[in-house]
């Protein structure tokens, strides 16, 4: 997780922290060196997941000494996060790392480095741990030691729309109740409408309930975990990395950034949904008139969620800010239009387009392929950036949505008899890997793959 920086809205040129990351790893093998436990578990996160540990760790804790060199590497005093007396939590505003708690102690190597899991009961029962949690279940920050070895100790934690790292000792019964019924309101929401206004509409007031319920930080953890098991539901490829994850008891902590397609008649409703779950704007992209599809990223930066929203743009266009003024209608579907077109908007009706997980990048394509799970080419290759989707998952389309393309021209006769019989791609699974701490995207490389992953070519190809 990382605060954003100034002026986020035009940042376009995030840095490659290499030195920053190359810090970090150092203190992990010289953890890794004194806890075997730990040192066991990254082994297997890599054979069993095809990640890294890197990606996984929430903190580590170092000694107070190593603040002149945090601050040479780029790392800056974490001021929104609570920390226990006598400790300072610090992170890199410019860089997708690890943040580090400073204390009294030796500085020979790490005290205790920290791992999120999704869910710290079942990451206990899956390694046979026995040992309190501090926090009650379903709290705000939950913590529990693992390994107590040489000197390290290694902690798994459990975090719900909180950025600190203090323990809620005694969470109010109605808190806890009304964080079960907004899950439960959230899970089983309405997706399909008549229209997707009216969809949009609906979806406003129960996010507005559940934001009353349990503030807009809980609402934004809840709802995302929800809806990465609506995507999960549809794509074998999910089903299958998600296994793996749980069989260590990690669950989705190691997500990237979520995938929304919207039409572009629906694009400033998205809006509104990210920024009633207290989402910031991030860069906004246009890909250039061949591509012609745009994005706005945006960060949760109490969750730490970074939300990719794609929308068909016309080279017009990029004079307005797409994201806060409703874009006119287009004679012809670009691939994104098409796809909403297909199988509905994301946050209603089709849930993302893919989800985007951190991974050894070469590994985990080895691994899936013995899954039967195969893996298209890169469309990043980069030394600080790999990306790659998995094959999609073709869906059925409705036939009332077909005949609504075909009427208004957007695909013809031929089109439309394929898609009722075959379907259309619907959804993927991303396998990235960033290095040096890049939090920014390929934008040349993901044009590529939108125009590859375009539903008429697609079909054109089976």
């Amino acid at each position: 997780m990382s605060a954003l920086p100034p002026n986020r809205e035009n940042r376009f040129d995030w840095p490659v922290c290499q030195e920053a990351e190359d810090f970090l790893l150092a203190q992990m093998e010289l953890f890794l060196t004194h806890n075997a436990f730990a040192r066991l578990l990254a082994d297997r996160m890599s054979s069993d997941t095809g990640t890294l540990l890197l990606d996984w760790v929430d903190y580590i804790v170092l000694s107070e000494n190593h603040g002149p060199v945090l601050t040479t590497l780029g790392f800056v005093p974490d001021t929104t996060a609570e920390t226990p007396p006598e400790h300072a939590a610090w992170h890199h505003p410019e860089a997708m790392l690890p943040r580090i708690i400073l204390e009294e102690g030796h500085d020979r190597y790490p005290n205790a480095l920290a791992i999120h899991a999704e869910s710290l009961p079942d990451f206990m029962a899956v390694h046979g741990i026995s040992r309190e949690i501090e926090g009650p279940p379903l709290s705000r920050f939950r913590r529990a030691l693992i390994s107590d070895e040489h000197g390290t100790c290694f902690y798994a934690v459990e975090r719900r729309g909180y950025r600190g790292f203090l323990p809620d000792p005694h969470p109010a019964e109605a808190a806890i109740a009304a964080l079960l019924q907004a899950m439960e309101l959230w899970k089983i929401r309405q997706r399909r409408f008549a229209s997707a206004e009216d969809g949009y509409q609906l979806t406003f007031a129960l996010l507005d309930e559940i934001v009353s319920m349990v503030g807009r930080d809980l609402a934004c953890h809840l709802v995302f975990a929800g809806e990465r098991e609506y995507w999960q539901r549809r794509n074998r490829a999910a089903q299958i990395q998600k296994i793996r994850q749980d069989r260590l008891g990690l669950g989705w902590a190691n997500h990237d950034h979520h995938t929304f397609r919207s039409s572009r008649s629906q694009f400033v409703n998205l809006m509104h949904v990210m920024e009633k779950l207290g989402f910031e704007r991030r860069e906004r992209y246009y890909a250039g008139e061949q591509a012609g599809w745009g994005a706005q990223i945006l960060e949760q930066p109490v969750e730490g969620i970074v939300s990719f929203c794609d929308v068909d743009l016309r080279p017009e266009d990029t004079e307005i800010d797409f994201s806060r003024q409703t874009l006119p209608p287009q004679p012809k579907l670009g691939t994104i239009g098409l796809w909403t077109g297909l199988h509905g908007e994301s946050f209603l009706e089709s849930g993302m387009h893919h989800l985007e997980c951190r991974f050894d990048h070469a590994l985990l394509r080895e691994q899936l392929a013995t899954e039967g799970i195969n893996t298209m080419m890169p469309f990043s290759d980069l030394p600080f950036l790999k990306q790659a989707f998995t094959e999609g998952e073709r869906w059925q389309v409705r036939p009332e949505r077909v005949q609504a393309l075909l009427d208004a021209g957007s695909i013809d006769s031929d089109q439309a008899s394929r898609f009722l019989a075959e379907g259309a791609i619907g959804s993927h699974l991303e396998n990235l890997q960033r290095k040096g701490g890049f939090k920014g995207f390929n934008q040349k490389s993901v044009s590529a793959i939108i125009a590859a992953v375009d539903p008429r070519k697609m079909m054109s190809a089976t």
